[in-house]
């Protein structure tokens, strides 16, 4: 739809399609809550956000297209990465969030669901918190800006996910498509393989990256200085919060929307890194990463939806790089679909297999040895 439209152009979309297509988004959250209550559907209606996102998205992903475009380097990124409007939209979302979550939180328990109802819901914004919490946090804390490293780990307090604050940037960033990295899955691996020990891994490494940054700085670890304490004692608050304000129930939705969130972002890990490693050099060490160490996608409206996350591949390469910014590499290895209907695939193992392991090979052609590699190599990074 887009192939034939200027870089100009597709910049001016996509700098009102941020806050446009959430300003169409957030009204189906009271949509789906207060709908259905008289006639009795409100159980399968609190599914409903989840359904838009799995099922509408992906099929609009593919109406709607890919966008071409790239910011010009020398004429557009320097004025890009100065409009404040890209940099205020995403901190006008925190407040958003909490206030979404919190009211969210009044639905669950007064909203006489039943089980499915209540399940439905917690999934629902779960999802969301995924979407908005965990993603904008993932944007917010490559930042320089003590605004916004703050802002990002305060998402991820509020869906009690602080360890990634830490992995993330100096675990998941330094391994990368490696055995060491728990966020990269492996060749022929399945998401229900690939979860558990991610949320495990992570976490501990979380933990340990935190204690050896620490010692590096001679304080201790167990102390005011440790910010995963802080971090996930804002969690506890929260929950203490959520039980203060509806009770027993209030605790379980937070809990409950926690592990959602936290389930999208993981299953998305396990889309953008699946099969792809970094080559092992004769020194024994790997490569640098490049953009060829992240799966790229171009789909326009869910990199809308995600600030462009799905143009992951520059973003492992240039991690500082601002998300209006962020480009198009057609080397990179590339998804067939947007982060969206790649989720769906990834939950259906051989379906997932069948699509996206002819690609890998493809892309591997005559060192697919390499894909099987285990172990553990730490320090071991060209």
């Amino acid at each position: 739809m887009f192939e034939n439209f200027d870089a100009q152009r597709m910049m001016t979309i996509k700098k009102w399609g941020y806050p446009l297509f959430w300003a169409a988004m957030l009204p189906l959250l009271p949509l789906t809550a207060l709908y259905g209550r008289e006639s009795g559907t409100q159980n399968y209606w609190a599914w409903g956000l989840y359904l838009v996102i799995f099922g509408l998205i992906p099929i609009l992903d593919y109406i709607i297209g890919k966008d071409p475009s790239n910011p010009d380097e020398l004429t557009e990124v320097p004025s890009l990465n100065e409009e404040r409007i890209y940099r205020v939209f995403t901190l006008l979302m925190v407040p958003i969030w909490f206030g979404a979550l919190f009211w969210s939180g009044w639905v669950f328990v007064n909203n006489d669901y039943n089980w499915f109802g209540k399940l439905g819901w917690i999934v629902s914004i779960g999802t969301v918190g995924g979407i908005i919490a965990i993603n904008l946090a993932h944007e917010l804390i490559h930042k320089d800006s003590r605004l916004e490293t703050w802002a990002g780990g305060l998402l991820l307090s509020s869906v009690t996910y602080a360890g990634f604050k830490v992995e993330h940037v100096r675990g998941h960033h330094v391994h990368v498509s490696t055995p060491s990295d728990a966020s990269s899955a492996r060749y022929n691996q399945s998401v229900y393989h690939f979860l558990p020990r991610a949320f495990i891994r992570n976490f501990i490494n979380a933990w340990r990256l935190e204690k050896q940054y620490l010692e590096r700085k001679g304080k201790k670890n167990i102390s005011v200085h440790n910010e995963l304490i802080w971090w996930y004692g804002i969690s506890a608050v929260l929950a203490t919060v959520f039980g203060l304000l509806f009770g027993w129930q209030g605790v379980l939705f937070f809990l409950g929307q926690s592990f959602f969130a936290a389930f999208a972002l993981e299953v998305i890990n396990y889309v953008e890194h699946y099969g792809l490693h970094r080559r092992e050099l004769e020194n024994g060490k790997y490569e640098r990463v490049t953009p060829a160490h992240s799966w790229n996608s171009n789909y326009l409206l869910t990199n809308i939806a995600l600030f462009q996350l799905q143009r992951h591949s520059d973003h492992h390469a240039y991690a500082k790089r601002r998300y209006q910014v962020l480009r198009h590499y057609d080397e990179s290895p590339q998804l067939p679909g947007g982060y969206a209907a790649m989720y769906v695939l990834a939950l259906i193992p051989p379906l997932w297999k069948k699509v996206v392991n002819p690609r890998v090979e493809a892309y591997y052609q005559g060192e697919m040895d390499q894909l099987f590699r285990t172990g553990k190599r730490i320090n071991n990074i060209a």
